[in-house]
């Protein structure tokens, strides 16, 4: 008997392993060429992409067939920039007292699956409370739904700083944060906060190089970090295999970051000329974040939903962004697509299409920011990012020609991650 269970089992093994997906596409955007093509079919093979060929063929009678014929074919989008534990709300500030750890897990698994449901096959987390770093665990263990996640776990700030955590507090509870806390002050702390990272688990560093808009402090764009501070940073994360991103919405700040060597800057909302000029000798992305922007505009205009120190800021930032992403696009910055989602809603990523294209970029530039540039910012163009042989199938399907409607980036049909059909094509809902 378990000579044959045995056989069984190795029999559905070798079923499953050569069972093949055939995708018909009626529009394919595979993320390398400018052009659409037109009636193709990406073959799936395990979790990977085997081939795209022309028309609509088909394999053996064990092999599935998924008609996307009437919809519009694109590589999973990437989110250069989420906060997956937490959302916007009124109470926010609040929450850190009245809710414990698992309390932000439990609530990051609803937010994790909005978001691969919106069509987000991969993100990178930029900031929590290392609740992060369990939720990536979770997923690529599938126990839960989510996009591929790239995490810092906790950002790194000066203190007093933006991520300074009690930053707000009053005095018998302010304390004073160190490395362990992602708070440093000089190159030694700079160097153990970044191993701390490390030995968490962290994928890459995240610094908070300018004030920002949602922290309890005056300044939204002062310069945070001293040029040696981010040197330690940028050099021991090296060492450590670590990209860098770093927050700043103050030029003095960025262009410190940059010529200290960071990945990306995110927000940008100040930049200025030299800073532009510094992006592109450094080659550093910029990831812009319009929604945030937005969101953090609309919110501010209501009543008593941010604390009176925050509100002016987010009146003067919000509105911002959006044009100085327009300027750094047609001087040519390179861009990733990035929101920070959780600053408004999760699953309301897509909105960034639309934004950036109305700033002056294509549509197909802007799935590019959210395909392979994003892929070659985190350092795995040659894993994801396209629909090409040999890359993982994450797969999205738009209903219309987001080419033409920037409004088809909201509705999605059908999503595969990794080689499994995460919804649409008879997937049922939770």
């Amino acid at each position: 008997m378990r000579q044959l269970l045995t056989l069984l089992l190795l029999a559905a093994t070798l079923t499953a392993a050569s069972q093949k997906t055939y995708i018909h596409c009626g529009t394919l955007i595979d993320g390398v060429s400018n052009t659409p093509r037109t009636n193709v079919t990406i073959v799936v093979e395990g979790n990977k992409i085997a081939v795209v060929q022309p028309g609509f063929t088909t394999g053996g009678a064990s092999d599935k067939v998924i008609d996307l014929k009437r919809t519009t074919v694109t590589p999973g989008w990437m989110d250069m920039h989420v906060h997956l534990e937490g959302e916007t709300n009124k109470n926010q500030y609040l929450e850190e007292f009245t809710l414990n750890p698992a309390d932000f897990a439990f609530r990051s698994v609803g937010f994790a699956r909005t978001t691969l449901m919106a069509g987000f096959t991969t993100v990178r987390d930029l900031g929590g409370t290392g609740v992060n770093i369990a939720l990536r665990n979770a997923v690529n263990s599938g126990i839960i739904q989510g996009p591929r996640i790239f995490t810092a776990g906790k950002s790194i700030a000066t203190t007093g700083g933006h991520a300074d955590p009690t930053s707000g507090y009053r005095a018998d509870l302010m304390g004073d944060p160190g490395p362990e806390q992602g708070v440093i002050n000089g190159p030694e702390d700079a160097r153990k906060a970044v191993r701390q990272r490390y030995k968490e688990g962290s994928d890459l560093i995240k610094i908070t190089a300018s004030g920002g808009v949602l922290s309890m402090a005056k300044n939204g764009s002062n310069p945070q970090f001293t040029e040696e501070e981010l040197k330690a940073i940028i050099q021991t994360a090296k060492d450590y295999g670590f990209k860098v991103a770093a927050h700043s919405h103050g030029a003095e700040a960025m262009k410190r970051a940059v010529r200290a060597g960071v990945n990306s800057i995110e927000h940008g909302t100040y930049m200025d000329d030299e800073a532009i000029a510094l992006f592109k000798q450094y080659g550093t992305y910029y990831v812009p974040t319009i929604t945030a922007g937005k969101s953090v505009g609309d919110s501010a205009l209501i009543p008593g939903y941010y604390p009176a120190i925050v509100t002016p800021k987010a009146l003067a930032v919000g509105p911002l962004i959006q044009g100085t992403f327009g300027k750094a696009y047609k001087a040519g910055v390179k861009i990733a697509f990035g929101t920070d989602a959780g600053v408004f809603g999760h699953g309301k990523n897509w909105r960034e299409f639309g934004y950036m294209i109305e700033a002056g970029m294509p549509a197909m530039d802007a799935i590019k920011s959210a395909t392979v540039a994003a892929a070659d910012l985190l350092g795995v163009r040659d894993v994801v990012g396209s629909i090409e042989a040999g890359k993982l199938a994450d797969i999205v399907a738009v209903d219309g020609d987001p080419l033409k409607d920037s409004g088809a980036f909201g509705r999605v049909v059908f999503v595969m991650k990794d080689g499994k059909v995460e919804k649409g094509a008879g997937v049922k809902a939770f």
